[in-house]
């Protein structure tokens, strides 16, 4: 029921070109590789024009279970979605309970929001929330990529005060999107780094705030697998990625050794099986950096 339901409002909301494109996560055909290209192309024209960008990682606080029905309905009405497939997702979020069970005792609470555990519509119900958050009127210079929940805004301009300045603008506009739509940001785990490849001296600090707190200024961040750094080099990947490989490569062959003998078929299964797919993870966005001997070398 829950597979015919979500499946027939995201054909409805797909078919009307409903959904912000920019949205990666849960969307056929897109993959973590995309967002990481759209972001990437867009950082590289920047640097190409002699800009400096800050990006911006938000993260949710509970993700999934901060989902906010009420806005999830909004959502709805604003793709004209069908009346018996709202009406069936309304019925769907109401007389929700959550029981806990130990020995002695058992509670039962009403559910009000999020979406349910290992549910079928979990992941559409959050995009549908999630659309209004990237629709919002960013200015022409910034760019909103999300994959799930995961957020990042990349924001550019000809200097840091200003792209300073832009970014507070920005996340002004999502803390009002968040009370509206009931979901918090965690600022302690939010992060902004700025990315310039200038030779001249100028200040690199950035003061930018969420829910009135100053995010976390970093040089290098994680982002769906993919090392990125203040210079856009990619070097910090590499190197991550190939020391991951090495210990990989010999604790397999350890324990290869052990059960049948390290031969040439063993070696061979064990780096097709394991150590490609985690070389090649991501290749489309840092392959620039292969140019560099000392990247090859590692």
């Amino acid at each position: 029921m829950e597979i015919v339901l979500i499946n027939r409002i995201n054909y409805h909301a797909n078919s009307h070109d409903f959904l912000n494109t920019h949205q990666y996560g849960f969307t056929p055909q897109q993959g973590t590789t995309d967002a990481e290209m759209e972001l990437k192309n867009y950082v590289m024209e920047g640097l190409a024009d002699g800009e400096v960008i800050a990006l911006i990682s938000l993260d949710v606080k509970g993700a999934f279970d901060a989902a906010f029905w009420p806005s999830i309905l909004n959502g709805l009405r604003a793709c004209s979605c069908p009346k018996n497939l709202y009406n069936l997702t309304k019925s769907y979020f109401s007389n929700r309970t959550a029981i806990l069970t130990s020995n002695i005792i058992q509670i039962e609470k009403e559910v009000s929001r999020g979406c349910p555990k290992g549910s079928c519509c979990g992941p559409g119900i959050w995009n549908i929330q999630y659309n209004s958050l990237l629709n919002l009127p960013f200015k022409e210079k910034t760019k909103v990529v999300a994959f799930e929940d995961d957020l990042i805004l990349a924001i550019r301009a000809g200097s840091t005060r200003a792209v300073e300045n832009y970014s507070n603008g920005e996340l002004s506009k999502i803390t009002a999107w968040s009370k509206s739509n009931k979901t918090k940001f965690n600022d302690e785990k939010s992060k902004v780094m700025l990315i310039s490849r200038r030779k001249r001296k100028e200040s690199r600090a950035l003061n930018v705030y969420l829910n009135n707190k100053k995010l976390k200024q970093v040089t290098t961040f994680k982002y769906l697998g993919i090392i990125m750094d203040h210079k856009f080099t990619f070097k910090e990947h590499i190197a991550y990625v190939t020391e991951r490989c090495a210990k990989l490569i010999h604790e397999l062959s350890r324990a290869a050794k052990i059960s049948w003998g390290i031969k040439h078929e063993a070696m061979k299964t064990i780096y097709k099986g394991d150590i490609l797919p985690l070389l090649l993870y991501g290749a489309p966005v840092w392959i620039d950096a292969m140019k560099f001997e000392y990247n090859k070398r590692k």
